[in-house]
């Protein structure tokens, strides 16, 4: 049978094409996998969610390229999205081991540390920089704007926004304190 009747086949649900289609590109997909991760353990992990999702889009695939050209179009978009997902973990990761850093250095000084500020810190750096200067430090928008290399409309509207997801964060932290607490005390 020729690979547009196994996609034929497939599309209607066939099991057995779809396992004819898998067996044919499989190998080829697991290659070319290989070459971009340059894992043989992680290609072999792709290429399985790639025949997954295509198992679940098959219906989508409009025959006008190569259905091999579509396998690899998944599997370099699945590729991409782990990669994505790694470095956001990554920075996640080292932005909770700053915080734990400070937190402990500013109470071995007998500092605070408060709500406000781990709200603060769950900002980027483009919005918590202008907000510290100007509420911790006093600076004018101007001034900030100066400083960053930016409009002081911008400013003006990082800290505003900043404040504003500050405020959020502190309600739900709250909300979820007396949440916490109610169910403490109905036990």
């Amino acid at each position: 049978m020729e690979e547009k009747d196994l996609i034929a086949s497939a599309k209607r649900g066939d099991q057995l094409a779809f396992a004819m289609l898998f067996k044919n590109n499989y190998p080829f997909l697991v290659k070319y996998l290989i070459k971009i991760t340059m894992n043989p353990d992680a290609a072999e992990e792709l290429a399985q969610e790639t025949m997954a999702k295509c198992v679940e889009k098959i219906g989508l695939f409009n025959g006008k390229s190569k259905f091999s050209s579509w396998l690899i179009t998944i599997a370099t978009n699945l590729y991409i999205d782990q990669k994505r997902k790694s470095k956001r973990e990554k920075s996640w990761k080292a932005q909770e081991e700053v915080f734990r850093r400070l937190k402990w250095h500013l109470e071995s000084r007998n500092e605070e540390w408060n709500d406000a500020l781990s709200a603060l810190g769950k900002l980027k750096d483009e919005i918590r920089i202008p907000i510290v200067l100007k509420h911790y430090y006093g600076y004018s928008y101007e001034e900030i704007g100066k400083m960053m290399n930016i409009s002081s409309g911008t400013v003006k509207s990082r800290v505003h926004n900043g404040i504003m997801s500050v405020r959020e964060e502190l309600k739900l932290h709250g909300e979820q304190e007396s949440a916490a607490a109610g169910t403490r005390s109905s036990r």
